[in-house]
C-alpha cells in the first residue's frame, strides 16, 4: 500500500506571514483551488497508488477542509464502483494538529524574532519532545493497523496536516520503520526542516518485511532490515513496527499545482467564502431547443 503526507492548503495565516499554529486560520480562496486540484490529482492517479481507503487529518480546518476536498474527489472517482471509498471517512485527529506556539501564535515571523535575543520563537511555545509524543500516539493507536491489515493491498491511506508536525511525523516514522529512499527523491529527507509546500505530498510505499526481503534476495542485495540487523540500528525498534518497511518515492511533490494562479486583486489571498459562486453561475443555460434554432439560423 501507499502512504501519503500532504499539507494543506494555503491560509489566510500563510499570506500574512503570521505564525499559526493552534490558531484555526481558514483557507484562502487560492488554497481552496489548490485543495481541488489535489484532489482531482489523486484521483487520476488510482490506477497507479490505488484508492484513497483511510485518511487522517487535524482537527484545525486549514487541515480538514484539504482533506475533505481529497475525500470528496475519491467518492466522485469511484462512483459508487467501491465500497469502502464511497463510504471513505476524514478522521480528524488533535494528535495532528500544528505546533502550538505559545504566545508567538499570531505574531509576524520577523517581528517574533527579532523581538528575541536569539531570534528564536517564543519560549512558552510547544516542545519537540511534546510534538513527538502526539506523533507517537497518532502512530500507535491509528496508523499502524491501518498500514498491517492493508500493507499487501492496492490502497493508499493519506495523513493531511502541518509542516512542522509533517516533518515529526516522519522522523518518527524513519525511526520506527526500517527506510529506502528512491533515487529520484530529495536529500531532505533525513532533515529534521524537510518543508512542505501548500498542498505538497510526500508519497511512500509500505510493504510487509518478507516481501522486501524477497525483493531483496531476487535482486541480490541486502534489505534494509537486514542492514539495520547487521548494524544494531533495528534494536530498539519496536516489534509491531519492525515487521513493515517504507520507501519513500516523492517528497514536496507540486506536480497538480502546475499553470495554477493567484487571482489578483487580493480576491485570491482572502478567505475563501463558501458563498462564492463562478462567474457561470450567473449566465442561464440555454436550453436544446434554443441551441438547435440557433444553429439552424
Amino acid at each position: 500500500m501507499h502512504l501519503l503526507l500532504i499539507r494543506h492548503g494555503e491560509s489566510v495565516d500563510n499570506v500574512a506571514n503570521l505564525y499559526a499554529g493552534s490558531r484555526d486560520s481558514p483557507l484562502t480562496s487560492h488554497g481552496v483551488l489548490q485543495t481541488r486540484r489535489l484532489g482531482a490529482h489523486l484521483a487520476s492517479r488510482r490506477s497507479i497508488i490505488g484508492p484513497i481507503t483511510h485518511i487522517f487529518t487535524s482537527n484545525l480546518q486549514r487541515a480538514y477542509r484539504t482533506a475533505e476536498a481529497i475525500a470528496e474527489a475519491q467518492r466522485g472517482a469511484a462512483a459508487g464502483s467501491d465500497k469502502n471509498v464511497a463510504t471513505l471517512k476524514v478522521v480528524q485527529l488533535a494528535e495532528l494538529r500544528e505546533k502550538d506556539f505559545g504566545s508567538g501564535e499570531g505574531v509576524k515571523y520577523k517581528a517574533l524574532a527579532t523581538g528575541r535575543a536569539d531570534g528564536s520563537i517564543a519560549s512558552d511555545s510547544e516542545t519537540r519532545e511534546a510534538m513527538m509524543v502526539r506523533v507517537n500516539r497518532f502512530i500507535v493507536d491509528e496508523l499502524v493497523s491501518v498500514l498491517e491489515a492493508h500493507q499487501s493491498e492496492k490502497v493508499t491511506a493519506a495523513i493531511v496536516a502541518h509542516g512542522l508536525i509533517l516533518g515529526t511525523l516522519l522522523q518518527a516514522l524513519i525511526t520506527s520503520f526500517p527506510v529506502q529512499v528512491a533515487s529520484a527523491t530529495s536529500p531532505e529527507l533525513g532533515r529534521p526542516g524537510a518543508a512542505w509546500s501548500n498542498t505538497g505530498v510526500l508519497q511512500a510505499k509500505i510493504e510487509g518485511v518478507a516481501s522486501l526481503r524477497t525483493t531483496a534476495a531476487l535482486s541480490g542485495t541486502p534489505s534494509p532490515l537486514d542492514r539495520a540487523a547487521q548494524s544494531g540500528i533495528g534494536d530498539d525498534v519496536d516489534a509491531t513496527s519492525s515487521r513493515l518497511t517504507m520507501t519513500v518515492q516523492h517528497i514536496n511533490n507540486t506536480d497538480h499545482l502546475g499553470g495554477l494562479k493567484k487571482t489578483r486583486g487580493g480576491i485570491g489571498s482572502a478567505k475563501f467564502d463558501e458563498r462564492q459562486r463562478p462567474v457561470t453561475a450567473f449566465f442561464t443555460p440555454i436550453s436544446k431547443k434554443r441551441k438547435a434554432e440557433d444553429y439552424m439560423q
